[in-house]
């Protein structure tokens, strides 16, 4: 398997660490072959449960056919959750010149007409589409995109078939969306391709804006998220309008549809951008008017390793008026808490869960941090979010170091890099991590049980 360290990298040791938890427990656990993951998303397909989770770069012997096989999607049954099963690994690009290129990050699932349909990233260059209506099983189905770069996160109108597929290419000048109808997913229907204004093809704007991160849909709007960790830009936007507008990339036609545009500080960025609407705000139950408001949570990723960047954060922004967004508050772990800058890798946020689960859904948000695990984190009050729980795991055999790329004199450390959380429909917590280290499925326990059962 390929690993971050380099030739000319300092040694590190393979101490590792155990798990830490707080109000959280560990219910199963499985190795995803040591490959570093990416994008967990949990179907409930039947009377069966799976967990489809999107690989990053680098490759693996794939355990059950004995070959060495590129990153792709790891599929596992996780219907008992204390015991993961294994299915099957769809391998990802094996076209890539370096293993920049392979893996398959992103990662979505639909049942459309009694079948179900996985819409994934393919390595560097494009998306396809699978049919895992029997997921030991998967039967590619096409290539929705095959010849666009800069591939990233995907979004998947079940409801409607509409998919906003992440990528570079046709001319433009940074990653943006390609919008398609795939509510016949054997016959994909391009709808338009949409973006900030600046990066459409022939303009001269400088600096061209940052690369889409990736797009969240709830009701009436789409969420957009700029950047990943600086320069980031907020864009809320009507979906009709984006979806029915003159397709033409043109200033006017892109700005047509635009509800907001807000641009955050140079090191902030909209990593993810999670629409958590209708909150009735405590303090605010004796108010006349505004008592219940409309917020995003917006994680802004840490992307270097041992503290060598600013400090990154969980921005919580006011949408209630959607035209003017306000940022209220943010939640951050303190690293005095752990002494996380010195343990090696990453230590700040990456994502948070995606599913709005409707048992958590503005009661709890779960934000993926790095070398402090996973954070449960109380929004009940918006303007002040509490944390109410963690896990971080034990590193294993299988966790690869990490290493400060740009300082290659510090010796690496093996350390866990929690990357992505999602929730299953039962309320169980799946973490999975980008060093190798496995996925683990959690549940609440203590305090944070409480407020949930409430």
């Amino acid at each position: 398997m390929t690993s971050n360290l380099s030739a000319q990298q300092a040694p590190g040791n393979r101490a590792g660490h155990g798990a830490e938890s707080w109000n959280m427990r560990l219910v199963g656990y499985h190795d995803v072959q040591g490959r570093g993951t990416y994008q967990p998303v949990i179907e409930q397909q039947g009377d069966r449960w799976i967990a489809y989770l999107g690989l990053g770069s680098g490759s693996a012997v794939n355990d059950f056919n004995g070959e060495m096989e590129w990153n792709g999607t790891y599929i596992v049954d996780v219907t008992d959750p204390e015991n993961p099963i294994g299915l099957v690994h769809i391998p990802g690009s094996d076209v890539a010149s370096s293993p920049a290129g392979s893996g398959a990050q992103m990662n979505r699932v639909c049942t459309i007409n009694d079948r179900s349909y996985l819409l994934r990233s393919y390595g560097n260059s494009g998306h396809q589409i699978w049919d895992v209506t029997t997921p030991r099983e998967p039967e590619l189905v096409l290539n929705v995109e095959d010849d666009i770069t800069s591939i990233h996160k995907n979004w998947w109108e079940c409801d409607t078939g509409i998919a906003y597929i992440v990528g570079d290419g046709d001319g433009w000048r940074a990653r943006h969306t390609k919008i398609y109808d795939l509510s016949d997913p054997s016959n994909p229907v391009y709808i338009r391709s949409y973006g900030v204004p600046g990066m459409e093809p022939g303009s001269t704007v400088e600096p061209v804006p940052m690369d889409l991160h990736g797009p969240m849909v709830l009701n009436d709007k789409v969420y957009f998220g700029y950047g990943s960790s600086r320069e980031g830009i907020i864009q809320i936007v009507d979906r009709e309008k984006l979806l029915n507008g003159d397709p033409e990339p043109t200033v006017e036609n892109l700005e047509a549809p635009e509800i907001a545009r807000f641009y955050l500080a140079p090191n902030f960025a909209a990593h993810t951008t999670l629409p958590v609407l209708g909150i009735p705000v405590p303090d605010y139950a004796d108010s006349s008017i505004g008592q219940v408001r409309d917020f995003l949570v917006v994680p802004s990723e840490s992307t270097r390793e041992e503290c060598t960047e600013e400090r990154d954060a969980v921005l919580i922004i006011d949408i209630t008026y959607p035209e003017k967004p306000m940022p209220i508050s943010n939640y951050q772990v303190r690293e005095s808490d752990g002494e996380f800058c010195q343990r090696g890798g990453r230590f700040g946020p990456h994502a948070v869960d995606e599913a709005m689960y409707p048992g958590y859904y503005r009661k709890l948000v779960f934000v993926s941090y790095f070398n402090a695990g996973v954070r449960a984190v109380d929004i009940r009050d918006p303007f002040r979010p509490q944390e109410i729980g963690y896990y971080i795991p034990a590193t294993t055999s299988k966790t690869q170091q990490s290493c400060v790329r740009r300082d290659p004199s510090i010796p690496c450390k093996i350390v866990v890099q929690t990357n992505n959380v999602e929730v299953d429909g039962r309320g169980y917590v799946y973490i999975v991590d980008r060093v190798g280290t496995g996925m683990h499925i959690l549940e609440l326990t203590g305090e944070a049980k409480a407020i949930v059962s409430d």
